[in-house]
């Protein structure tokens, strides 16, 4: 008989993803996530596999959130700009004073390098966010916000980078005004 479940599995989940964005995947063991998840070991294999497992299935679920808040941005947006704004935006404002950056950034500059499947990953997320940026641009050439002169898919990948470079950046500075200089900067491009 298998037993019930005395955990929120999206939860506990929310909470590795967490602790993953904050300490990183290798600085991050399997007891560290079994104290801050609040399950045992045995729960934590039987549930989510190993930690490599969990922790894919914990960028999968930051970039699901991430992409919620986005599209969420973006609904709310009176414009393509103020859309366009509203993501680059999302960057620099935390929910904290002192940012712990983007579990994807911060995946992106540990593992890619060595861990094929985290690359993967990164990449789709990437390519999410850019086919976003992409298709705001479209829509915004088609009600004439955005010139018709514009490259709009080498528009859409300047603008993504913009948005990596200002989820890297906050990591090192609270200088808020020099972040809104970049964003404006970067929005000066669409005129």
């Amino acid at each position: 008989m298998a037993r019930h479940k005395e955990y929120d599995e999206k939860e506990v989940l929310q909470k590795a993803t967490e602790l993953f964005r904050y300490q990183g995947y290798e600085k991050t063991s399997l007891q560290d996530l079994v104290s801050h998840m609040g399950i045992h070991r045995r729960s934590l294999y039987d549930t989510f596999g190993d930690k490599h497992t969990l922790f894919i299935k914990a960028l999968e679920h930051y970039d699901h959130k991430m992409k919620n808040k986005m599209d969420i941005q973006v609904k709310n947006s009176s414009t393509v700009k103020d859309a366009i704004r509203s993501i680059l935006e999302m960057a620099i404002y935390q929910d904290n004073e002192k940012s712990v950056g983007c579990l994807t950034i911060n995946s992106a500059v540990e593992l890619t390098i060595h861990d094929q499947e985290v690359a993967e990953k990164i990449e789709q997320n990437f390519s999410k966010t850019e086919k976003i940026i992409l298709e705001l641009l479209l829509r915004g050439q088609d009600s004439g916000e955005i010139p018709k002169h514009h490259d709009i898919e080498k528009l859409s990948q300047f603008i993504h980078n913009s948005y990596v470079g200002l989820r890297v950046l906050v990591k090192t500075t609270n200088d808020k005004n020099k972040l809104k200089n970049i964003i404006d900067t970067t929005l000066s491009v669409l005129d």
